[in-house]
């Protein structure tokens, strides 16, 4: 396994859509380990393959708390079938958008469909915590962050703190 470099706002990567995985082989499945291992060290609850610059279909998570057994969950082209009229606000950040937190409101349950690693369509009704962390990671899949839920206001604000902080860190190196 090798952690990677998590892509960080405003790389462009982060905007592009991400392909189909034809088939899982064992590059697929490298890949898989490799953003388990990075998303754990980070230390972060999901990872999206584009966020490692993989712009492939693929996203992992693991919500399990301290202390108790991780329970990582692949998912290889993922697509949501279901959402429900009910809506949950919640704070969520972004491993590609460090240190910052805000409400965003999401529908509170999903259904997703995706295949597993040993190629079997799994379909998960995901409620609560675990709706909310595949909503936000597939959206990585389609380009979309968490902060296009904000206003533009907010959203502007910190593209803007992202480009100055990419802008010295080029002049600083």
């Amino acid at each position: 396994m090798a952690k990677r470099p998590i892509l960080i706002l405003p790389d462009e990567r982060l905007r592009a859509i991400a392909e189909p995985i034809e088939k899982i082989d064992d590059g697929i499945k490298q890949l898989a380990k490799d953003m388990l291992e990075t998303m754990y060290d980070a230390p972060g609850i999901g990872l999206a393959a584009p966020q490692i610059g993989e712009l492939k279909r693929i996203v992992v998570m693991d919500l399990a708390k301290e202390g108790e057994e991780p329970a990582p969950l692949v998912m290889v082209n993922p697509e949501i079938l279901k959402y429900s009229d009910e809506t949950v606000t919640t704070e969520e950040g972004c491993l590609s958008i460090p240190e910052l937190y805000y409400d965003v409101e999401r529908p509170a349950e999903v259904t997703v469909r995706y295949t597993d690693l040993d190629g079997k369509q799994v379909e998960l009704d995901a409620k609560d915590r675990l709706a909310v962390c595949v909503q936000h990671e597939l959206d990585h899949l389609d380009g979309v962050l968490y902060i296009d839920y904000l206003s533009r206001l907010k959203r502007d604000r910190v593209l803007k703190k992202f480009q100055k902080a990419e802008r010295l860190a080029k002049k600083a190196g």
